[in-house]
């Protein structure tokens, strides 16, 4: 029977990638599946900063480019202050998995469909919002946490509803589809390789509702089997 265990990390955690580095040692997954997809890991393993240049506006959008230069950007400031870059325990789990020679699977959404999505999605109230926040976390007000360790899961939950509230066609694009998409990854994987061990690493704001929505996607006995860390 399969057996699944869901990973929240931080992308510029040092503790994740320890917390990593445990599980895949421990857990000696056969298959190790991580929120990436082939461009993205490809900007990582590259060391290209942000992976995107002026040329793929056409492809993504200009909201969408905008808000990946931008993310980029910010996770990298945060990322200095820890000594740690971003998505690196995305590349250590990779790395792992091919060390214990255990299959590697891409299960995000192609981040291009994402950013389109994006640039669709995004309304003039929540271009007016963002700006604000921006202000707002450019002067410091805002939550506070240690960014060197992975939020505690009711923090987490307290920022996912904030922004869903404040940013709903945000939070749908950004958040509700991909775990959709990577909860049916996960199922498919699952179906494929019923003996096998998974270990999914994936962002800890997107843990839980895929964890829920596996669950409902596989049959009960195997449901049973998917774990959070």
């Amino acid at each position: 029977m399969v057996k699944i265990r869901i990973l929240g990390t931080s992308h510029i955690s040092p503790d994740s990638l320890k917390k990593v580095e445990r599980a895949i040692v421990l857990l000696r997954p056969d298959i190790v599946a991580v929120e990436l997809d082939s461009k993205r890991l490809a900007a990582l393993s590259s060391g290209i900063k942000g992976g995107f240049s002026w040329r793929d506006v056409r492809r993504v959008g200009i909201k969408g480019w905008l808000f990946a230069l931008l993310g980029a950007w910010v996770e990298r400031k945060l990322g200095s202050k820890v000594g740690v870059s971003p998505g690196a325990e995305m590349l250590r789990a990779v790395s792992l998995a091919r060390e214990f020679d255990a299959k590697v699977a891409l299960i995000d959404q192609d981040i291009e469909v994402t950013l389109r999505r994006f640039s669709g999605a995004l309304s003039w109230r929540e271009k007016g919002r963002f700006l604000i926040d921006l202000i707002k976390g450019f002067f410091g007000f805002g939550v506070e946490f240690d960014i060197a360790r992975v939020p505690q899961q009711k923090l987490i939950e307290k920022l996912l509803e904030e922004v869903r509230v404040r940013y709903p066609n945000v939070y749908r694009v950004l958040v509700e589809e991909r775990n959709f998409f990577m909860a049916r990854q996960l199922a498919i994987l699952a179906h494929k390789f019923p003996e096998s061990t998974i270990l999914a690493v994936v962002g800890a704001g997107h843990e839980r509702q895929i964890a829920s929505l596996l669950k409902k996607y596989l049959k009960p006995k195997t449901a049973n089997s998917v774990k959070k860390s």
